[in-house]
């Protein structure tokens, strides 16, 4: 992944110093946005993510240490250095006692300017997470605070469950983990226990025996054994049907899997990670997640907020995600509009970072500039906002659609129907069931 230029906020009420010093350090490989004040400066940390802040200590109005003392009251995490030509060690000594990364007098000697910076951005909390994780783009308090609490049960060989909502990166952390443990250099294997149906799903975990069912034409070694050694990740469980994680909590207690239409069992090592946007402690009240297999998956919970209460993320996941597809589809367009993302950063995001990956590809798909307007981004959100539906509702909506043409297609022929989806007649009465379906209604009164 391509590193990003470290990003510096440059404040000085001198406009010739100011000028001076931005061309100097963007010559050096810094990326800088330089005001005049300090006020413009604190509205510019709101919807922005910068590594470090540099300010002048003496300016009208909002000085240098009234600006630390807000930026620390909502990015504690980021580093505050001061210059002045009235520098004293009263002032530094009161300037770092507060908090202050550094505190320089002017005229600043550049090396140790550069060296200071350098010094501080790499101390930064969202620099010195580690490469474990760096393919989660984050400034949040909260989510860094999740990030070091993940990469201290990374080495535990115990089992994690990743609460939250659908889009909010479960599997990127959960990968992130993997990535962190002494597992990294195993297989990472994962599966959306929502997305099959019950049989098949027995045989993705299990593995089978060649003739263990229609259509089981060869032997298969299945998942579990697939990640052996490292670690497998269960998205959805609390879509997993309930006989099935009878089975599951047996070769999580045994550490052992047996085939479908096998009589020996195979040990594996194997660690589980597993996902659920459902809250499972109602599940349990209602007897479709059990109690013996929450335990055994809750050994370690991490519960990943959504991206409406990470707002300090979205615009440096924006931009993140901007260079992404720009250089995927190889197209010329440089970054968001200020209005535009002060527009994403105030909007809902129901869909999460899913959905705003999605309207970042469609921006960066139709934009005719290198730089993306607020409209354009108002027209790519009232089209993702329209409705945004959870993988089940998605997953039922086609079921219910599929079935419908499937019924229509044998005109109410149940047995016709289970065979042209490959499934027996029981399992297509339970879901023509599940979805309110009568085979009369679909048969000809002609």
């Amino acid at each position: 992944m391509d590193q990003p230029k470290p990003k510096i906020l440059l404040i000085d009420d001198d406009e010739t110093l100011l000028r001076l010093m931005s061309i100097r350090l963007e010559g050096e490989g810094f990326d800088v946005t330089s005001v005049n004040n300090a006020t413009h400066a604190l509205r510019l940390t709101y919807n922005n993510a910068y590594d470090v802040v540099l300010s002048d200590l003496r300016m009208p109005g909002m000085d240098g240490l009234a600006l630390f003392d807000e930026i620390l009251q909502k990015h504690s995490d980021l580093p505050v250095i001061l210059m002045t030509a009235h520098g004293s060690v009263k002032d530094a000594v009161a300037a770092t006692q507060r908090g202050v990364y550094s505190f320089l007098t002017k005229p600043v000697d550049h090396k140790e300017l550069r060296k200071t910076l350098l010094r501080a951005i790499s101390s930064s909390s969202r620099q010195s997470i580690g490469e474990w994780c760096e393919d989660i783009v984050t400034r949040s308090p909260e989510m860094i605070r999740l990030l070091k609490q993940a990469e201290q049960i990374a080495t535990k060989n115990v089992s994690v469950l990743i609460s939250g909502a659908s889009g909010t990166g479960k599997e990127l952390l959960a990968k992130a983990i993997h990535n962190a443990s002494d597992r990294k250099d195993k297989p990472f294997v994962a599966i959306n226990c929502g997305a099959l149906p019950e049989n098949l799903l027995e045989s993705e975990l299990f593995g089978h025996v060649k003739g263990s069912y229609t259509g089981a034409h060869q032997s298969t070694q299945g998942l579990f054994r697939e990640a052996d050694g490292g670690t497998l990740f269960l998205d959805e469980i609390g879509d997993m049907p309930v006989s099935l994680q009878v089975k599951l909590l047996r070769a999580l207690q045994e550490r052992s899997v047996r085939p479908v239409g096998s009589s020996q069992s195979v040990e594996i090592d194997v660690r589980i990670i597993s996902a659920t946007h459902k809250n499972l402690n109602e599940a349990m009240q209602i007897n479709e997640f059990r109690e013996d297999l929450f335990y055994r998956l809750n050994v370690v919970n991490l519960e990943i907020p959504p991206l409406k209460d990470r707002f300090e993320d979205i615009p440096i996941l924006a931009e993140h995600l901007l260079r992404q597809s720009a250089k995927k589809h190889d197209i010329n367009v440089l970054k968001f509009a200020d209005d535009a993302i002060n527009l994403m950063s105030t909007s809902e995001w129901p869909g999460n970072v899913r959905q705003l990956v999605n309207v970042v590809e469609r921006c960066v798909a139709l934009t005719s500039s290198q730089i993306i307007p607020a409209s354009l981004v108002e027209q790519a959100l009232s089209q993702e906002n329209q409705y945004w539906p959870t993988l089940t509702e998605a997953r039922d909506t086609f079921e219910y659609e599929y079935l419908c043409r499937l019924l229509q297609l044998t005109e109410g022929n149940v047995t016709r129907a289970s065979d042209l989806a490959g499934r027996n007649r029981t399992d297509m009465h339970k879901l023509m069931k599940k979805h309110g379906l009568v085979a009369a209604d679909f048969r000809s009164t002609n």
